[in-house]
């Protein structure tokens, strides 16, 4: 299907599906920035750089909440959208 021709159900459940990719990505990236931040944080505090770091992983931490509330949100909307079975049966 297009995107003209695309339900609301489907345009939701899109939605959902490239937040959980966004979320999978972010949680990786995050892990992998918190390692790297974990086995130079002497040198980044002596360079006075450590707060660049805590920052985006507290900003990162912010989005990661967000965009769990978004997917809950979306997919309670999926929910509401998605036909009785016996609206299913009957189309």
């Amino acid at each position: 299907m297009t995107a003209d021709t695309k339900s609301p159900l489907e345009h939701v459940n899109d939605t959902v599906l490239q937040l959980k990719e966004m979320r999978h990505y972010s949680k990786n990236n995050v892990e992998l920035l918190t390692t790297q931040w974990l086995m130079f944080d002497g040198e980044l505090s002596k360079l006075k750089k450590s707060s660049v770091i805590e920052d985006l992983m507290t900003k990162q931490s912010q989005f990661y909440d967000a965009v769990e509330a978004a997917i809950a949100d979306l997919e309670a909307v999926a929910v509401e959208l998605t036909p009785a079975p016996e609206e299913q049966a009957g189309s």
